[in-house]
């Protein structure tokens, strides 16, 4: 075994200095590269966007509690690799001058957030600045909203229970505004230290508490696991999970697109190392068969390329880890500055990933081919047509092809998206493959009518046909995976911008009542703002399913989600038509005309968690008048759209004579500050709720992700392009070699170049087209089942795709094959032939 290896290691040595092997080397290095950079940069990235992501909470977990919190939870968060803050809540009414207001006061404790910080400002329209800390002993800071509301200013003295405290800075952004921004009361924040002289901590006082904890990752999951077990009444645990829809929507398609990303690093990696491995065999062919006329056993044989084969695997892979090291370390410097946030260090993780596919993909593709070389026959020597065949060799290829889709589906970090992507493979390189054997069969039948440099290119392309297929299907994958993750960035970073324009509504309107709404729509219009759209709204209570009493005791055996459904109020709306932001899943949406029988229409996950089916009656109990109607068709909102949306919607008419107001929703420029109290003024009975916090934290939050998703996928596509690089130029050696044949017998460089030209042409075209059209599906099934986005067919980037596949190919095949002009015919026959 040791005498094996030896030879093996020599061989190896050999190969290197010749030449031979160094394009499989470069193939397998790029290869290594490209998915452990990515898997470097995505493990940085998502790190440090979930540490980003729980500045919306103040913090990595929160404990809620309408008692102080003690016991096991406290000690839990005693830990001493957890840091910890407390704030307590509650209402009370609050004076500047001579205006009186029920608002929301905060006694922060020291240290609090724990993540993210306050933004403060000194007035209206002012810089913002981080707040360092919680407000001094004897001051107070207070909402932008409320400040409007009650006329405040800074250095004014706030009123609030028995003391008197100065007005320090207004706040324009709280770090978990995300978790309750449906609190319309002005909001008032001050020092712990304070609260009990406000004498307003009184027995049978309203009052919640706060506690938050943050840590190294391991830390807090191990707090989470030790505190949900132990939460009593009014407890509640909060995690990132807990935030806004819209805010999780986005960390969560940023995770699968990096997730994507990784996956196209490991399919391009599989085509240059198969590509390259096929000609590292067949440079061995000859070399081989002399062996075999010396007397060298097929399990020497074996031992020697196999040997070598793995040690240059480890090679490989260790000079792609450590380059992909330094790379990421460059990469994350500059990502930190353009996020301004902290990126986490690399875990060692990515480089175990990189040994794994690069040793995996050698064992897919490298294997078969140079186990193939044990059965090379003694007259090889003599005869060049004679190629070795290996049954085994196949059953390597399907292990490692398992192997693969093992790697594939584990990098994925998806389910769905693993085997959409597994799919996506097997058809694009089915339909290639027989695309390709279409192509060579038409080629011989034209290749007679055909005259000068075009004949001579597009009849290599027919005359190896094996190597055609090989290039068209791995020149095609390649291209596909490129132009996915192409397609499916741009669906992800367009949905983004079209949820978080500018206009989106900051402001909700509610309680407006039936004879106020001319006069809010009239409001409205004469601030130059668009025409509102005013949604009924009736407060009801779920009390039957299929003429059974139910109450939220009902749901117990469907999680404490669904009990917490069913026992709470609900706010129904009616509607005559289906809206833009609701899709139909399932059933039928009525007509926008009055129904002889009341129906309602439900929002698919509500009615998922509460076990309700198209069919099935519904009971309310509205101001005690009975409703009942049947569900007839299943909706999928979409939340993001910051636009008021119901889970469930009755059919028009039904709900005549009911109790009702109305909420709408409007965006308010900035300049606008005194909008919401000039509303209020002229009707007091109205609430709005401010949400311009809740939309800056989205905003923020997207700008990151999408900034990540940007580098992620420009590093993925250099990466993925120098290894199609290295594919195309392991598989020129058949075109070197007649290159050189045809200068001996007098083709001249334009001849050479045309014909050159003709036949990657021939070839991009067929890989582009195919790998654009293939991508394009593919990116609709991924956008759609995974991302969930919507999506549309775009020709367009269809055909802008095919044709950077065909430039690509063309630019690739030329520069690989540029040898056959630059070097002596000499050189390039004697190094070709031995």
């Amino acid at each position: 075994m040791g005498r094996t290896l030896a030879m093996a290691w020599r061989q190896l040595g050999r190969d290197l200095k010749a030449g031979d092997v160094r394009i499989l080397l470069a193939a397998l290095v790029l290869a290594v590269l490209a998915v452990t950079a990515v898997g470097f940069v995505t493990d940085r990235a998502e790190r440090a966007l979930a540490i980003e992501a729980n500045r919306l909470l103040g913090g990595d977990a929160v404990i809620r509690a309408d008692q102080p919190i003690r016991g096991k939870l406290r000690e839990a968060a005693s830990a001493p690799e957890l840091r910890r803050a407390e704030a307590t809540e509650l209402q009370t009414m609050i004076r500047v001058g001579n205006r009186l207001q029920l608002g929301d006061l905060r006694a922060l404790g020291s240290g609090f957030p724990l993540r993210g910080s306050f933004r403060i400002a000194d007035r209206a329209g002012a810089v913002e600045r981080d707040a360092q800390g919680v407000p001094a002993p004897g001051t107070v800071w207070m909402s932008q909203a409320g400040a409007d509301t009650l006329g405040a200013q800074v250095g004014q003295e706030i009123a609030i229970g028995d003391s008197r405290l100065r007005l320090a800075a207004l706040v324009t952004q709280e770090p978990d505004a995300s978790l309750d921004y449906f609190n319309i009361a002005p909001k008032v924040f001050l020092n712990l230290s304070d609260l009990p002289a406000t004498g307003l901590i009184q027995p049978g006082s309203r009052i919640r508490y706060r506690l938050v904890i943050a840590g190294a990752p391991g830390a807090v999951e191990r707090f989470v696991a030790a505190a949900k077990p132990t939460l009593g009444r009014g407890q509640r645990l909060e995690t990132i999970s807990d935030a806004r829809p819209e805010v999780r929507s986005a960390l969560d398609r940023a995770g699968r697109f990096l997730g994507l990303a990784a996956l196209v690093s490991v399919v391009l990696a599989a085509v240059a190392v198969a590509m390259a491995a096929r000609r590292h065999s067949e440079r061995h062919l000859s070399g081989t068969a002399v062996m075999r006329c010396l007397g060298a056993s097929q399990r020497t044989l074996v031992g020697i390329h196999v040997g070598e084969m793995l040690l240059l695997g480890l090679i490989a892979s260790a000079i792609g880890v450590a380059l992909a090291f330094g790379l990421q370390w460059a990469i994350g410097g500059w990502l930190e500055q353009s996020l301004k946030m902290s990126i986490p260090a690399a875990s060692w993780l990515p480089a175990l990933q990189g040994f794994g596919v690069g040793l995996v993909v050698l064992l897919a593709f490298g294997a078969p081919p140079v186990l193939a070389l044990r059965r090379v026959p003694a007259l090889r020597v003599l005869r060049r047509d004679l190629d070795p065949t290996e049954p085994s060799a196949w059953l390597v290829a399907v292990a490692g092809l398992i192997g693969l889709s093992a790697l594939l589906w584990w990098k994925a970090g998806s389910v769905a998206l693993g085997a959409y992507m597994l799919a996506g493979i097997a058809a694009t390189l089915a339909v290639l493959a027989l695309l390709a054997w279409a192509l060579i069969v038409v080629v011989r039948r034209l290749r007679s009518r055909l005259r000068g440099s075009l004949r001579y290119g597009l009849a290599n392309v027919s005359r190896r046909a094996g190597t055609s297929i090989a290039q068209v299907s791995a020149l095609g994958l390649g291209l596909m995976a490129l132009l996915l993750l192409t397609f499916v960035r741009t669906d992800l970073l367009d949905r983004w911008q079209l949820a978080l324009a500018a206009d989106a509504p900051n402001r909700f309107i509610i309680n407006v009542q039936h004879d106020q709404l001319d006069d809010v729509r009239k409001f409205v219009g004469t601030r130059g703002l668009a025409a509102p759209t005013l949604f009924p709204m009736i407060r009801a209570r779920l009390v039957s399913h299929n003429g059974k009493p139910v109450t939220g005791d009902s749901y117990i055996e469907r999680g404490d989600r669904a009990k917490q459904l069913a026992e709470r109020e609900f706010n129904l709306s009616v509607g005559d038509t289906l809206r833009a932001d609701n899709k139909l899943v399932e059933g039928k949406f009525w007509a926008s005309r009055k129904l002889a029988q009341p129906e309602v229409s439900v929002e698919e996950g509500f009615a998922e968690t509460l076990g309700w089916k198209i069919g099935d009656r519904i009971g309310f109990d509205i101001a005690g008048q009975n409703f009942s109607a049947k569900i007839t068709s299943l909706r999928k909102v979409d939340w993001e759209s910051f636009r008021p949306n119901f889970f469930v919607v009755a059919s028009p008419g039904s709900m005549d004579g009911y109790p009702a107001s109305y909420i709408t929703a409007i965006s308010v420029p900035a300049q606008q500050t005194r909008f919401t109290s000039q509303l209020v003024e002229q009707f007091p009975n109205l609430s709005v709720i401010d949400v311009e916090q809740v939309l800056k934290q989205v905003r923020s939050t997207a700008d990151q992700v999408s900034t990540v998703v940007e580098v992620v996928f420009y590093f993925s596509l250099v990466a993925g392009l120098l290894v199609l690089m290295a594919a195309v130029s392991a598989s020129q050696d058949e075109r070197l070699l007649e290159g050189g044949v045809m200068r001996v017998l007098g083709g001249s460089r334009r001849q050479l170049r045309l014909a050159q030209a003709s036949e990657f042409a021939a070839i991009g075209l067929l890989s582009g087209l195919t790998a654009s059209i293939a991508a394009s599906v593919l990116a609709g099934v991924v956008a759609v089942q995974v991302f969930d986005l919507p999506w549309e067919f775009d020709w367009r980037m269809t055909a802008a795709g095919g044709g950077l596949g065909v430039l690509a190919a063309l630019a690739a095949g030329m520069y690989a094959t540029r040898r056959v002009l630059d070097a002596p015919p000499s050189v390039t026959l004697r190094e070709l032939q031995g």
